[in-house]
């Protein structure tokens, strides 16, 4: 009989489906792990394992340095560096958003809370953070919010992994018993992103930081990216509460 889930963690959940900006999956994540049934974070750890690629590539617990963004400025037109560069700065984004979820982390390591977590698993989610931005880039993914759906669903399709998976059920439980307005536009971004993720070779915890001087259309062409994502971007109609909040 599968474990069902734990009634205090539930309380923390329904927090993020309340307010998923008042109180996010990167709390959520972290919430998660001490109630953890021991046979799910199992089958996620054996969803990491399962490809022999993507089992070496985490093992090995390859970070990158620290990208400095003025380090990039050299970057010719087309490359990378450029690409990558110039959305950091056009959507004002956060430089060092690794460096500041690493500490968030070991702050909640320290208190034990992070104990139950597997090395892989911490892994995933700290490299994760360094490629995020990168990977918004490559997919082509606006920095919005269903741009930012549209990349976890495509993330979860590549991976079975519970930080993506939580993303999609706090926003479906979101639209479906606070706000409806988002069911369109989220399903949307979700399908949208769950279908690429499932066509694109896996780009999970590739060295992209190495290849920031290569044409950006050489390595999408070489990774099956480059899906058109204007439909996902669009704010609907009759936008969703927190959406158009998170707008002002």
């Amino acid at each position: 009989m599968l474990t069902p889930v734990d009634r205090t963690f539930g309380e923390s959940f329904l927090r993020s489906v309340d307010d998923f900006y008042g109180y996010g999956v990167h709390l959520l994540f972290n919430d998660w792990w001490e109630t953890a049934p021991r046979e799910v974070i199992d089958k996620y750890v054996a969803a990491l394992e399962a490809d022999p690629e993507l089992s070496a590539l985490a093992h090995g617990q390859w970070y990158a340095p620290p990208l400095d963004l003025a380090q990039l400025d050299n970057y010719p037109d087309g490359t990378l560096g450029q690409a990558y560069r110039d959305f950091m700065r056009s959507n004002n984004l956060m430089e060092r958003l690794a460096e500041g979820y690493r500490e968030l982390h070991e702050q909640f390591s320290a208190d034990g809370r992070l104990d139950r977590m597997p090395p892989i698993l911490k892994y995933k989610v700290l490299r994760g953070y360094q490629t995020h931005d990168l990977h918004h880039v490559l997919t082509g993914y606006p920095a919005t919010p269903f741009g930012e759906l549209g990349l976890q669903a495509f993330q979860l399709a590549q991976v079975e992994f519970p930080y993506a998976a939580m993303w999609i059920a706090v926003v479906t439980g979101h639209m479906a018993f606070v706000d409806p307005n988002l069911i369109k536009p989220a399903m949307d971004a979700i399908s949208h992103g769950w279908s690429y993720g499932r066509e694109a070779r896996s780009i999970q915890f590739i060295k992209f930081e190495q290849r920031l001087d290569q044409p950006l259309e050489e390595v999408r062409r070489e990774f099956g990216l480059g899906r058109d994502c204007r439909r996902v971007a669009a704010t609907p109609v009759t936008p969703p509460e927190l959406v158009a909040a998170a707008s002002i």
